[in-house]
């Protein structure tokens, strides 16, 4: 099915991070004018993108996202290149480290507030602008399971609120845009790995954090769900290692018209480990 995204205009924050990977060169695949935006410069998406032949381009730019001077400035770096934005996915995100609540500092507390929430909200204002001048658009949330889960987001509270707020500010902002044209939806990822350690370049990722190195390597993940050893896919009810295409997919089906009767829904992709 052509879902007539060719020659669309997608942003896509945290895009050189695992699921951000994924989402950039899957909309890519679809002829999509794909912006990049992350602090790591982006060299491998476009060699990838290059080297599989797709029909869209890829356009890194590095910004801050979390300040509204750094959206401002990316903003315009896409205006200059492509004109107006069609398509936002909100997928920067993340946690710092794997601890108990009550062991989490306050410094680590205020960078998860930062990417998870002010960056989403930075970000869905700004290209807000465009979608509503023109009366039309699509903005992906992603969410996570921990903020559906109480089980998904033990050692990881504070991530699992902060994605908490994105999943409500994402329903209020549908009701209130929907009328005007634009969409908004969320998508709550499971444990989703990325094919291999050189496709996460992003340094905000958190399969880069030296804390979580004890998660092992994304190329043992297949053998690992095999012999037993992944107790994270136990009772599963497809029992297969989640990847960033499978959150790609929905997304770019939910950026398309061919889901125009689709707003503030949020939709866990996990193999069925969250059912609501």
């Amino acid at each position: 099915m052509d879902l007539k995204l060719s020659g669309k205009t997608v942003v896509i924050t945290g895009g050189s991070g695992g699921i951000g990977r994924g989402l950039v060169l899957e909309f890519a695949r679809e002829g999509a004018n794909v912006v990049s935006v992350d602090q790591d410069p982006g060299d491998q998406l476009i060699a990838a993108a290059q080297a599989q032949g797709l029909a869209g381009t890829v356009f890194p730019v590095r910004a801050d996202i979390t300040q509204r001077s750094g959206v401002a400035a990316m903003i315009a770096a896409v205006h200059e290149r492509f004109g107006p934005i069609d398509v936002l996915v909100n997928n920067a995100g993340g946690g710092p480290r794997l601890a108990p609540a009550e062991e989490m500092d306050d410094e680590a507390k205020q960078w998860i507030s930062a990417i998870n929430m002010d960056a989403v909200v930075n970000c869905t204002l700004a290209v807000g602008e465009d979608m509503l001048a023109r009366g039309k658009g699509s903005i992906i949330n992603i969410s996570s399971n921990a903020s559906l889960s109480g089980q998904a987001a033990v050692m990881n509270v504070h991530y699992g609120a902060a994605k908490g707020f994105v999943n409500s500010f994402g329903k209020g902002l549908a009701w209130e845009w929907g009328p005007r044209g634009v969409r908004i939806n969320t998508i709550a990822p499971g444990w989703i790995v990325p094919h291999s350690g050189e496709h996460v370049q992003g340094p905000g990722s958190w399969w880069n954090k030296p804390a979580l190195k004890e998660l092992g390597r994304p190329e043992d993940y297949d053998d690992r769900l095999a012999s037993g050893e992944l107790e994270k896919k136990g009772g599963i009810p497809i029992s297969r290692v989640g990847r960033p295409e499978d959150i790609a997919y929905l997304a770019i089906f939910l950026a398309s018209d061919v889901s125009s009767y689709i707003t503030g829904q949020i939709v866990s992709v996990s193999g069925g480990a969250y059912m609501p």
